[in-house]
């Protein structure tokens, strides 16, 4: 297709020059508009890319013109600006990204990992990329995780990226071993009522929305799991869900319920997806940005005041079966916990069996 150099781009896009598929490409976010896809699919070499949820376009002159990548003295990419990343670290990143594949890592697991690296070697612009010790690794948490008041799960991610990267390209600086990772802070899952979330699956209009979501509390999916699923996933005749390569690459089987299959019918009428079970509107897998967008409607729109999110829907899945006295093992296996210390973690939030507890301050014999 021609390339229109005539098109400008809005304030709001976000343009971000990023390695993927080991391929410099511009990546391109902005707020759904039919006007901006189409300019978008004038550019060389456009993609929808699912996994990012984001268009990315060919690296060229010509494209960086156009989304403003130009400065007076001469092309400079926001990776550049802001995560400078050098040749031969790009080398090194390929190699580890060759070899997650290799190890079948899943592209998501791949991509954050690939970000957290460049963020930690972007801190330390300009010390060599061979002289990084351990030292430096207490400086980054101190000076940006900490200082950020960065999550938990991100320093973790951050010392098993760097782990993965540096047994790989055997650095003589770094000892991977000696890489400690954080103490795990006990938190308990965030639970809803059964009534919140009937409340916000009525509060859907749209048929697509309201089944999604309503597939995700009926069986306790992550996420990920149901933009996974294809078409073939579901099983009517056993009134069973095949869960794909789910979190640590394992599979694993759910119960369909007969009401989601009835909605997962009339939806299909309506809607008539091509591979995925739930598709975007240009076809492919459903962004992750989005259903997450649809949830924070319904809320809104169901007049709940909570902070929701969709990993919620599953956490209330599995409390709400272990009220209605479903066992622990059998819960475990639903959720595809690989361990039951995980999914013990539900008994502390279950209203039913706090609520057998009797205070022994109702046993004194005292009248307030």
């Amino acid at each position: 297709m021609e390339q229109k150099e005539s098109y400008t781009i809005a304030p709001e896009w976000e343009v971000v020059l990023a390695l993927i598929d080991g391929k410099r490409r511009i990546t391109l976010g902005f707020p759904y508009n039919n006007n901006y896809i189409a300019i978008v699919k004038n550019m060389v070499g456009a993609r929808w890319d699912p996994g990012i949820s984001k268009w990315h376009i060919a690296d060229n002159e010509i494209n960086r013109k156009m989304v403003g990548l130009v400065l007076e003295d001469g092309i400079k990419s926001n990776l550049e600006k802001k995560k400078f990343v050098s040749e031969s670290l790009q080398k090194d990143l390929g190699r580890l990204i060759d070899w997650m594949r290799s190890r079948r890592y899943s592209e998501s697991s791949i991509s954050n990992y690939i970000k957290t690296l460049e963020m930690f070697f972007s801190f330390f612009r300009d010390k060599d990329q061979n002289e990084i010790c351990n030292e430096d690794i207490i400086i980054f948490n101190k000076e940006y995780i900490l200082k950020k008041n960065i999550s938990f799960s991100y320093q973790s991610q951050f010392i098993n990226a760097l782990k993965l990267f540096y047994r790989l390209i055997h650095t003589k600086k770094i000892d991977p071993e000696k890489l400690v990772r954080p103490k795990k802070p006990f938190q308990l899952p965030k639970v809803i009522s059964e009534e919140e979330i009937a409340d916000i699956l009525t509060s859907l209009d749209n048929k697509k929305h309201r089944t999604m979501l309503s597939l995700i509390y009926s069986a306790g999916l992550r996420r990920g799991e149901l933009l996974n699923l294809k078409i073939a996933d579901i099983d009517s005749n056993r009134m069973m869900i095949s869960i794909i390569k789910a979190k640590g690459n394992k599979d694993r089987m759910v119960p369909l319920s007969p009401m989601i299959l009835e909605m997962l019918r009339d939806y299909f009428k309506e809607y008539r997806p091509k591979e995925y079970l739930f598709e975007g509107q240009y076809g492919g897998r459903y962004s992750e940005r989005s259903i997450e967008m649809v949830l924070k409607k319904a809320v809104r729109d169901a007049g709940i005041k909570k902070n929701i999110n969709l990993h919620m829907l599953r956490h209330s899945y599995a409390t709400h079966l272990l009220e209605a006295g479903t066992h622990l093992r059998y819960i475990q296996e639903l959720l595809g916990h690989k361990s039951p210390k995980t999914t013990q973690i539900y008994t502390h939030v279950s209203k039913e069996q706090l609520g057998k507890i009797t205070s022994p301050f109702d046993k004194l014999k005292f009248k307030p």
